[in-house]
């Protein structure tokens, strides 16, 4: 398995569109596949390698919703507590109803930001969580999905602060990443000085004028102002790389397949088995009012793969490609960076069908 995947991902960034990928791959707590291929940063020639961090957007959702599952455990709260009970600014228009468990399942009605919200905005945690608190639902929630592609990490993260006392970037690093062994490989917000071990992101030429070719009327231009959408300007921000946006989140491929094979039941397990049962079940599907998709969430986790190859895996992509899923049924553990922003999953896809063969 090691040889096909580094002999697929070789083939991507030399002679195909891609720069630098990293992929990893865990099975029964093995760790079978461990592979980089390509450069980190096009314009010094720098290499990935396994501990080079990339940005890989809403793949780090993962990492937001094993902190939320973590403090369930502990009896902080539970997934039928309403989030004004904890944030009573939340409650407002109408929100009082939504609870952690339509947090988790893209149900709380509330996947948008205002529509004039800057860059600024989203790296200043007060200002954008109480803009997020005053918004109207756009349904009643747990009677839709849709994604709630900035929302979920800024609610699940200031209901972490609320509980804790916390930013959700600390107790990432002290109940997460730092006894996986993980600390140096699994950030939202990470340091300035560490930003130098990043990988740089690209995209096509023209990938910022997508928005020109569409109806402007979709309901995903009302779920936040372009100026925010995730491309590679936005992710090669200093500001934004440092900033708590657990939306997403900065990681090696190695790090994410780790904590995957946590949650399987292997080595140091951050969850126990039946909270991860809980977790990973089916807990909402329907189509998505915000992109039109249809859709099956868990608790935190999408489930299916994106060919097809398994209906038991629990997952995240992040915008650009990267991916990353568990399937205890096979035990599984399967991560996939990349730093060259495509628009669909793609080249996940056919590392997957390598590893589910």
């Amino acid at each position: 398995m090691q040889e096909q995947v580094q002999q697929a991902i070789d083939k991507m960034t030399e002679s195909g569109p891609e720069r630098g990928i990293q992929v990893a791959v865990y099975r029964d707590g093995e760790l079978v596949v461990d592979a980089v291929s390509g450069v980190a940063d096009s314009a010094t020639g720098r290499p990935v390698t396994p501990e080079t961090v990339f940005y890989t957007y809403s793949t780090g959702k993962a990492m937001t919703a094993t902190i939320a599952h973590l403090l369930v455990e502990r009896g902080l709260f539970d997934y039928d507590t309403p989030v004004a009970e904890l944030w009573p600014e939340f409650g407002a228009h109408g929100k009082q109803a939504a609870t952690i468990r339509h947090v988790l399942t893209h149900s709380a009605g509330v996947p948008q930001i205002p529509l004039d919200t800057t860059i600024e905005d989203l790296c200043d945690w007060d200002k954008i969580c109480a803009a997020i608190a005053a918004q109207e639902p756009w349904w009643e929630p747990g009677t839709q999905v849709g994604y709630h592609a900035y929302t979920f990490g800024y609610i699940i993260g200031e209901i972490v602060r609320r509980a804790t006392g916390k930013p959700i970037s600390q107790v990432l690093l002290e109940d997460v990443a730092g006894p996986l062994g993980l600390a140096d490989e699994l950030y939202f917000g990470m340091p300035v000085s560490e930003h130098g071990r990043l990988a740089r992101l690209e995209e096509p030429a023209g990938a910022a004028d997508w928005a020109a070719s569409m109806p402007t009327d979709l309901p995903m231009f009302k779920a936040g102002p372009l100026v925010t959408w995730p491309g590679a300007d936005f992710g090669n921000r200093t500001d934004v790389l440092a900033a708590d946006i657990p939306a997403g989140g900065k990681n090696s491929a190695r790090a994410m397949a780790r904590l995957y094979d946590s949650l399987l039941g292997h080595g140091v397990q951050i969850l126990p088995p039946a909270r991860v049962a809980t977790a990973t079940a089916l807990a909402a599907e329907g189509v998505d009012q915000v992109f039109g998709n249809p859709s099956q969430w868990a608790l935190g986790w999408s489930l299916g793969l994106p060919g097809g190859e398994s209906e038991t895996a629990f997952n995240m992509g992040g915008v650009g490609g990267s991916f990353a899923f568990a399937d205890a049924s096979t035990g599984i553990a399967f991560a996939f960076t990349k730093n060259f922003i495509a628009p669909d999953f793609e080249a996940a896809s056919e590392l997957i069908r390598i590893v589910m063969a």
